[in-house]
Protein backbone atom coordinates (compact mmCIF):
# COMPACT_ATOMS: atom_id res chain seq x y z
CA UNK A 1 0.00 0.00 0.00
CA UNK A 2 2.90 2.35 0.67
CA UNK A 3 4.48 1.51 -3.04
CA UNK A 4 0.99 2.05 -4.53
CA UNK A 5 0.59 5.62 -2.43
CA UNK A 6 3.94 6.69 -3.32
CA UNK A 7 3.57 5.86 -7.19
CA UNK A 8 0.14 8.23 -6.89
CA UNK A 9 2.08 10.54 -5.35
CA UNK A 10 4.55 10.82 -8.14
CA UNK A 11 1.91 10.63 -10.88
CA UNK A 12 0.33 13.99 -9.21
CA UNK A 13 3.49 15.36 -9.28
CA UNK A 14 3.96 15.17 -13.62
CA UNK A 15 0.59 16.53 -13.60
CA UNK A 16 1.15 19.62 -11.54
CA UNK A 17 4.70 20.34 -13.32
CA UNK A 18 2.89 19.63 -16.70
CA UNK A 19 -0.15 22.17 -14.92
CA UNK A 20 2.49 24.66 -14.06
CA UNK A 21 4.10 24.38 -17.46
CA UNK A 22 1.28 25.25 -19.73
CA UNK A 23 0.28 28.01 -16.92
CA UNK A 24 3.57 29.68 -18.01
CA UNK A 25 3.03 29.79 -21.49
CA UNK A 26 -0.22 31.07 -21.08
CA UNK A 27 0.75 33.78 -19.02
CA UNK A 28 3.17 34.82 -20.98
CA UNK A 29 1.32 34.52 -24.01
CA UNK A 30 -1.30 36.74 -22.09
CA UNK A 31 0.83 39.59 -21.47
CA UNK A 32 2.35 39.55 -24.95
CA UNK A 33 5.69 38.16 -24.22
CA UNK A 34 4.92 35.97 -27.25
CA UNK A 35 3.62 36.69 -30.96
CA UNK A 36 0.12 35.81 -31.19
CA UNK A 37 -2.97 37.30 -32.35
CA UNK A 38 -5.69 39.63 -30.81
CA UNK A 39 -8.06 36.52 -30.91
CA UNK A 40 -5.47 34.39 -29.63
CA UNK A 41 -4.53 36.26 -26.47
CA UNK A 42 -7.84 36.78 -25.45
CA UNK A 43 -8.19 33.35 -25.65
CA UNK A 44 -5.47 32.99 -24.11
CA UNK A 45 -6.77 35.32 -20.89
CA UNK A 46 -9.85 33.32 -20.75
CA UNK A 47 -7.73 29.43 -20.38
CA UNK A 48 -5.61 31.67 -17.95
CA UNK A 49 -8.39 32.42 -15.62
CA UNK A 50 -9.68 29.23 -15.85
CA UNK A 51 -6.52 27.74 -15.23
CA UNK A 52 -6.13 29.71 -11.89
CA UNK A 53 -9.10 28.88 -10.70
CA UNK A 54 -8.40 25.17 -11.26
CA UNK A 55 -5.37 25.80 -9.59
CA UNK A 56 -6.76 27.05 -6.72
CA UNK A 57 -9.13 24.09 -6.29
CA UNK A 58 -6.29 21.84 -6.55
CA UNK A 59 -4.84 23.53 -3.81
CA UNK A 60 -7.35 23.15 -1.71
CA UNK A 61 -8.25 19.33 -2.73
CA UNK A 62 -4.95 18.96 -1.73
CA UNK A 63 -5.00 20.56 1.47
CA UNK A 64 -7.90 18.12 2.20
CA UNK A 65 -6.33 15.17 0.62
CA UNK A 66 -2.78 15.43 1.67
CA UNK A 67 -2.72 14.59 5.51
CA UNK A 68 -5.51 11.89 5.91
CA UNK A 69 -3.21 9.92 2.78
CA UNK A 70 0.17 10.82 5.13
CA UNK A 71 -1.71 8.99 7.63
CA UNK A 72 -2.76 5.80 5.36
CA UNK A 73 0.63 5.65 4.25
CA UNK A 74 2.46 5.58 7.84
CA UNK A 75 -0.32 3.22 9.11
CA UNK A 76 0.57 0.60 6.04
CA UNK A 77 4.44 1.13 6.79
CA UNK A 78 3.36 0.28 10.60
CA UNK A 79 1.47 -2.79 9.29
CA UNK A 80 4.22 -3.79 6.75
CA UNK A 81 6.38 -4.18 9.81
CA UNK A 82 3.75 -6.30 11.66
CA UNK A 83 2.42 -3.69 14.27
CA UNK A 84 -1.14 -4.50 13.14
CA UNK A 85 -2.65 -2.55 15.68
CA UNK A 86 -2.34 0.46 13.24
CA UNK A 87 -5.44 2.77 12.93
CA UNK A 88 -5.97 5.83 11.05
CA UNK A 89 -8.88 8.77 11.64
CA UNK A 90 -11.67 8.98 9.72
CA UNK A 91 -11.09 12.62 7.75
CA UNK A 92 -11.17 13.92 4.35
CA UNK A 93 -13.03 13.50 1.19
CA UNK A 94 -15.80 10.25 1.12
CA UNK A 95 -13.31 8.17 -1.00
CA UNK A 96 -10.81 8.93 1.50
CA UNK A 97 -12.92 8.28 4.39
CA UNK A 98 -14.00 5.04 2.52
CA UNK A 99 -10.64 3.95 1.81
CA UNK A 100 -9.49 4.55 6.07
CA UNK A 101 -12.51 2.90 7.17
CA UNK A 102 -11.26 -0.34 5.21
CA UNK A 103 -7.63 0.22 6.17
CA UNK A 104 -9.27 0.29 9.73
CA UNK A 105 -10.82 -3.19 9.20
CA UNK A 106 -8.22 -5.06 7.44
CA UNK A 107 -5.98 -4.09 10.25
CA UNK A 108 -8.12 -5.02 13.07
CA UNK A 109 -8.76 -8.37 11.65
CA UNK A 110 -5.22 -8.86 10.75
CA UNK A 111 -4.22 -7.92 14.91
CA UNK A 112 -7.42 -10.31 16.34
CA UNK A 113 -5.52 -13.58 13.80
CA UNK A 114 -2.37 -12.83 14.95
CA UNK A 115 -3.69 -12.71 18.31
CA UNK A 116 -5.72 -15.85 18.19
CA UNK A 117 -2.61 -17.73 16.68
CA UNK A 118 -0.44 -16.77 19.59
CA UNK A 119 -3.49 -17.63 21.84
CA UNK A 120 -3.72 -21.14 20.15
CA UNK A 121 0.55 -21.84 19.67
CA UNK A 122 0.47 -21.09 23.73
CA UNK A 123 -2.60 -23.30 24.36
CA UNK A 124 -0.80 -26.12 22.04
CA UNK A 125 2.53 -25.34 23.96
CA UNK A 126 0.42 -26.21 27.13
CA UNK A 127 -1.27 -29.53 26.53
CA UNK A 128 2.11 -30.92 24.82
CA UNK A 129 4.04 -29.64 27.94
CA UNK A 130 1.23 -32.06 30.54
CA UNK A 131 2.18 -35.35 28.61
CA UNK A 132 6.03 -34.64 27.83
CA UNK A 133 6.50 -34.38 30.89
CA UNK A 134 5.09 -37.25 32.47
CA UNK A 135 6.77 -39.18 29.44
CA UNK A 136 10.23 -37.58 30.52
CA UNK A 137 9.83 -38.22 34.07
CA UNK A 138 9.10 -42.23 33.91
CA UNK A 139 11.31 -42.73 31.77
CA UNK A 140 14.46 -41.34 33.62
CA UNK A 141 13.04 -42.77 36.94
CA UNK A 142 12.99 -46.00 34.61
CA UNK A 143 16.45 -45.42 33.51
CA UNK A 144 18.57 -44.45 36.70
CA UNK A 145 16.93 -47.80 38.64
CA UNK A 146 14.84 -45.17 40.86
CA UNK A 147 11.46 -47.31 39.48
CA UNK A 148 11.51 -51.01 37.63
CA UNK A 149 10.26 -51.36 34.15
CA UNK A 150 7.07 -53.34 35.41
CA UNK A 151 3.47 -52.60 34.01
CA UNK A 152 2.73 -49.97 36.85
CA UNK A 153 5.32 -47.33 36.28
CA UNK A 154 5.53 -48.05 32.20
CA UNK A 155 1.46 -47.46 32.44
CA UNK A 156 1.41 -43.52 32.75
CA UNK A 157 4.33 -43.51 29.76
CA UNK A 158 1.78 -45.46 27.59
CA UNK A 159 -0.80 -43.94 28.62
CA UNK A 160 0.52 -40.05 28.05
CA UNK A 161 1.85 -41.36 24.19
CA UNK A 162 -1.69 -41.87 23.50
CA UNK A 163 -2.49 -38.52 24.75
CA UNK A 164 -0.28 -37.47 22.60
CA UNK A 165 -1.29 -39.49 19.46
CA UNK A 166 -4.53 -38.25 20.02
CA UNK A 167 -3.67 -34.14 20.31
CA UNK A 168 -1.81 -34.77 16.82
CA UNK A 169 -4.69 -36.11 15.27
CA UNK A 170 -6.87 -33.25 16.61
CA UNK A 171 -4.58 -31.31 15.22
CA UNK A 172 -4.45 -32.64 11.77
CA UNK A 173 -8.44 -32.12 11.43
CA UNK A 174 -8.58 -28.50 12.26
CA UNK A 175 -5.62 -28.34 9.90
CA UNK A 176 -7.19 -29.70 7.23
CA UNK A 177 -10.60 -28.04 8.26
CA UNK A 178 -8.84 -24.40 8.12
CA UNK A 179 -7.52 -25.19 4.70
CA UNK A 180 -11.05 -26.79 3.88
CA UNK A 181 -9.99 -29.90 3.10
CA UNK A 182 -11.92 -32.15 5.63
CA UNK A 183 -14.12 -33.69 3.38
CA UNK A 184 -15.91 -37.19 4.00
CA UNK A 185 -14.97 -40.83 2.63
CA UNK A 186 -18.89 -41.02 2.40
CA UNK A 187 -20.41 -44.72 2.50
CA UNK A 188 -23.49 -46.03 3.19
CA UNK A 189 -23.82 -46.05 7.33
CA UNK A 190 -26.17 -47.54 9.29
CA UNK A 191 -26.72 -45.44 12.54
CA UNK A 192 -28.37 -48.18 14.70
CA UNK A 193 -25.08 -50.31 14.24
CA UNK A 194 -22.76 -47.47 14.18
CA UNK A 195 -24.17 -45.99 17.30
CA UNK A 196 -24.48 -49.56 19.07
CA UNK A 197 -20.57 -50.12 18.58
CA UNK A 198 -19.81 -47.05 19.70
CA UNK A 199 -21.41 -47.23 23.03
CA UNK A 200 -20.01 -50.73 23.23
CA UNK A 201 -16.76 -49.62 23.24
CA UNK A 202 -17.02 -47.41 26.00
CA UNK A 203 -18.95 -49.99 28.45
CA UNK A 204 -16.01 -50.94 30.49
CA UNK A 205 -14.74 -47.05 30.90
CA UNK A 206 -18.68 -46.16 32.05
CA UNK A 207 -18.42 -49.43 34.45
CA UNK A 208 -15.10 -48.05 35.94
CA UNK A 209 -16.67 -44.59 36.05
CA UNK A 210 -19.67 -45.89 38.02
CA UNK A 211 -22.01 -44.15 35.07
CA UNK A 212 -24.73 -45.73 33.16
CA UNK A 213 -25.08 -45.95 29.74
CA UNK A 214 -28.72 -45.84 27.88
CA UNK A 215 -29.43 -46.31 24.11
CA UNK A 216 -32.39 -45.57 22.65
CA UNK A 217 -32.93 -45.57 18.96
CA UNK A 218 -35.73 -45.66 16.75
CA UNK A 219 -36.73 -47.88 14.58
CA UNK A 220 -36.10 -48.09 11.32
CA UNK A 221 -33.78 -45.19 10.94
CA UNK A 222 -32.57 -44.35 7.66
CA UNK A 223 -29.18 -45.14 5.90
CA UNK A 224 -26.70 -42.15 5.76
CA UNK A 225 -24.31 -41.38 2.69
CA UNK A 226 -21.19 -40.52 5.63
CA UNK A 227 -18.26 -41.55 6.38
CA UNK A 228 -18.44 -44.03 9.11
CA UNK A 229 -14.85 -43.06 10.80
CA UNK A 230 -15.82 -39.68 11.31
CA UNK A 231 -18.93 -39.87 12.95
CA UNK A 232 -17.47 -42.54 15.14
CA UNK A 233 -15.21 -39.99 16.32
CA UNK A 234 -17.28 -37.63 16.80
CA UNK A 235 -19.88 -39.62 18.54
CA UNK A 236 -16.70 -41.00 20.36
CA UNK A 237 -15.96 -37.54 21.49
CA UNK A 238 -19.25 -36.62 23.01
CA UNK A 239 -19.94 -39.93 24.97
CA UNK A 240 -15.82 -39.27 26.37
CA UNK A 241 -16.80 -35.80 27.61
CA UNK A 242 -20.32 -36.68 28.56
CA UNK A 243 -18.44 -39.45 31.00
CA UNK A 244 -15.68 -37.23 32.18
CA UNK A 245 -18.59 -34.60 33.34
CA UNK A 246 -21.41 -37.16 34.87
CA UNK A 247 -20.69 -37.94 38.41
CA UNK A 248 -20.42 -41.61 40.11
CA UNK A 249 -24.33 -43.14 39.66
CA UNK A 250 -25.36 -40.92 36.97
CA UNK A 251 -26.27 -41.45 33.59
CA UNK A 252 -25.13 -40.96 29.93
CA UNK A 253 -27.91 -41.54 26.73
CA UNK A 254 -27.55 -41.50 23.42
CA UNK A 255 -30.87 -41.23 21.65
CA UNK A 256 -30.88 -41.52 17.05
CA UNK A 257 -34.79 -40.28 15.26
CA UNK A 258 -35.42 -39.71 11.71
CA UNK A 259 -36.04 -35.66 10.90
CA UNK A 260 -37.61 -34.43 7.97
CA UNK A 261 -34.91 -35.18 5.41
CA UNK A 262 -32.29 -36.48 7.78
CA UNK A 263 -31.51 -38.09 11.28
CA UNK A 264 -30.72 -36.72 14.94
CA UNK A 265 -28.05 -37.41 17.41
CA UNK A 266 -28.90 -36.96 20.47
CA UNK A 267 -26.06 -37.22 23.73
CA UNK A 268 -27.38 -36.53 27.58
CA UNK A 269 -25.75 -36.17 30.88
CA UNK A 270 -26.72 -35.56 34.21
CA UNK A 271 -23.39 -34.23 34.95
CA UNK A 272 -22.31 -30.92 36.09
CA UNK A 273 -23.19 -28.71 33.09
CA UNK A 274 -21.64 -25.70 31.60
CA UNK A 275 -22.14 -22.59 32.51
CA UNK A 276 -24.40 -19.92 31.07
CA UNK A 277 -21.05 -17.26 30.40
CA UNK A 278 -19.33 -20.57 28.48
CA UNK A 279 -22.48 -22.25 26.43
CA UNK A 280 -22.54 -19.95 23.23
CA UNK A 281 -18.65 -20.34 23.28
CA UNK A 282 -18.39 -23.88 23.56
CA UNK A 283 -17.26 -25.49 19.95
CA UNK A 284 -14.93 -22.95 19.58
CA UNK A 285 -11.16 -23.91 19.89
CA UNK A 286 -9.13 -24.66 23.18
CA UNK A 287 -12.79 -23.67 25.21
CA UNK A 288 -13.11 -25.51 28.01
CA UNK A 289 -14.07 -24.96 31.62
CA UNK A 290 -12.57 -24.61 35.23
CA UNK A 291 -13.28 -28.60 35.74
CA UNK A 292 -12.30 -29.91 32.48
CA UNK A 293 -9.12 -31.78 32.01
CA UNK A 294 -9.24 -32.07 28.01
CA UNK A 295 -7.80 -29.77 25.24
CA UNK A 296 -10.74 -28.27 24.85
CA UNK A 297 -10.72 -29.36 21.07
CA UNK A 298 -13.29 -32.53 20.94
CA UNK A 299 -16.30 -30.17 20.64
CA UNK A 300 -14.60 -28.25 18.01
CA UNK A 301 -13.43 -31.41 16.52
CA UNK A 302 -17.25 -32.55 16.67
CA UNK A 303 -18.55 -29.29 14.99
CA UNK A 304 -16.08 -29.28 11.81
CA UNK A 305 -16.63 -33.13 11.18
CA UNK A 306 -20.44 -32.59 11.11
CA UNK A 307 -20.51 -29.45 9.39
CA UNK A 308 -18.30 -31.35 6.88
CA UNK A 309 -21.25 -33.48 6.17
CA UNK A 310 -23.61 -30.98 6.00
CA UNK A 311 -25.13 -31.04 9.45
CA UNK A 312 -25.74 -29.36 12.23
CA UNK A 313 -24.55 -29.18 15.66
CA UNK A 314 -26.23 -27.74 19.18
CA UNK A 315 -25.78 -27.70 22.76
CA UNK A 316 -28.46 -26.90 25.80
CA UNK A 317 -27.17 -27.23 29.27
CA UNK A 318 -27.69 -26.28 32.88
CA UNK A 319 -25.25 -25.66 35.85
CA UNK A 320 -26.26 -29.02 38.11
CA UNK A 321 -28.65 -30.16 35.47
CA UNK A 322 -26.31 -31.89 32.58
CA UNK A 323 -26.02 -31.11 29.24
CA UNK A 324 -27.50 -32.19 26.20
CA UNK A 325 -25.63 -32.05 22.29
CA UNK A 326 -27.67 -32.28 19.32
CA UNK A 327 -26.26 -33.76 16.24
CA UNK A 328 -28.77 -33.07 12.26
CA UNK A 329 -27.15 -35.26 9.71
CA UNK A 330 -28.69 -34.83 6.24
CA UNK A 331 -29.74 -38.42 4.25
Amino acid sequence: MARRAGCCAGCALLVVLAGFSTLVWLSLNAFGLVSSSGVTKALTAAALGLCVLAAVGIGITLRRVAPPVSDLIRAARRVEDGDYSARVPIRGPGEVRSLARAFNAMSARLEAEETRRRSVLADITHELRTPLTVIRSQAEAIADGVNPPDEEHTAPIVAATHALESLADDLRTLSLSEAGALHPDREPVDIDLLVNETIEAFRAEAATLGVRLDCRLAPDLPVLSADPAQLRRVLGNLIANALAHTARGGTVGVEAGPTQGGVRITVRDDGEGIPAELLPRVFERFVKGASSTGSGLGLAIVRDLVEAHGGTVAAESKVGQGTSIQISLPV
